[in-house]
């Protein structure tokens, strides 16, 4: 089954997902929308990527149209979600990904515009979380299904992000949020262990954690020490950097050399994952597994 989808926000998740969707058999892109980037800019911005490189394949601009790979795919610049024509597109199922339209409330309003899902809880509108919720989620679950995890503490190393400055500028309440990216590295704050326990309702309160914001461009890595009732086994794997897993389709990859253990009921498990690619990916499965509970239905 084709789910017909449409994008809001062309900014690195947007244009992350639209890649992705064009290798995706199940998802057809229709429609795009951002109201602060015009087609020329945004095929410009789809063909050439610092990080995940040149575009395979072909885009082209035909008026408001974005033609990728020869398929007509509508780009619409409307700041109110209520305003943009999703239904003349046929797109159905829309992908959230301004940052801005956050709620429930507020991305229901794609809904007025022709749309049947947000994927932003039974829901119209649905969440996927963070990329480091998708990375700890699967980590923890797998430890405390195993082993019985009794509490847990996690720390990010993430990537800097589009939200970051280049030089040093005003942030608002977060002051350190404010400092240059790619010259330091910077605590913050994560609600991805505070989601897990949403999703692992026998995890609730049993989790923490926050983020050290560092200056590299992609490829982020969970840290999580947590404390296990029963001993785990060793195992090993291959030697790898964050750079190796650039583009990895997959939502969390653990690195077991990297782990270590102080005894075997204390353990600190290490987990990659690409914060951009692999949340993408997750993004489109979210939107073909509801297509087919909706077609169930």
């Amino acid at each position: 089954m084709v789910v017909k989808v449409g994008i809001n926000g062309f900014g690195r998740i947007g244009r992350i997902v639209f890649r992705n969707a064009v290798e995706h058999p199940d998802i057809d892109v229709v429609a795009c929308n951002d109201p602060f980037i015009e087609p020329h800019y945004a095929a410009y911005m789809l063909k050439y990527d610092s990080t995940h490189g040149v575009f395979k394949g072909t885009i082209e601009i035909d008026g408001q149209n974005l033609i990728v790979n020869g398929k007509k795919v509508r780009f619409h610049m409307e700041k109110d979600p209520a305003a943009i024509p999703w239904s003349e597109t046929g797109a159905e199922y829309i992908v959230e990904s301004t940052g801005v339209f956050t709620t429930t409330e507020k991305a229901q309003a794609h809904l007025k515009g022709g749309a049947k899902k947000v994927l932003q809880e039974r829901h119209p509108v649905v969440s996927n979380a963070s990329c480091t919720t998708n990375c700890l989620a699967p980590l923890a679950k797998v430890i405390h299904d195993k082993y019985n995890m009794i509490e847990g503490l996690m720390t990010t190393i993430h990537s800097y992000t589009a939200t970051q400055k280049t030089v040093d500028g005003p942030s608002g309440k977060d002051w350190r949020g404010g400092r240059t990216a790619a010259a330091n590295i910077i605590p913050s704050s994560t609600g991805a262990a505070k989601a897990v326990g949403k999703v692992i309702p026998s995890l609730n309160g049993k989790l923490t954690g926050m983020a050290m914001r560092v200056p590299t461009q992609n490829v982020s890595v969970v840290d999580l020490t947590c404390r296990i009732e029963k001993g785990i086994l060793d195992y090993t794997e291959d030697d790898i950097v964050s750079t190796d897993m650039c583009g990895h389709p997959a939502s969390s990859i653990v690195d077991a050399k990297a782990g270590i253990s102080l005894n075997d009921n204390f353990v600190k498990l290490v987990s990659w994952y690409d914060n951009e690619w692999g949340y993408s990916r997750r993004v489109l499965d979210l939107l073909s597994y509801m297509a087919k509970v909706d077609g169930a239905h």
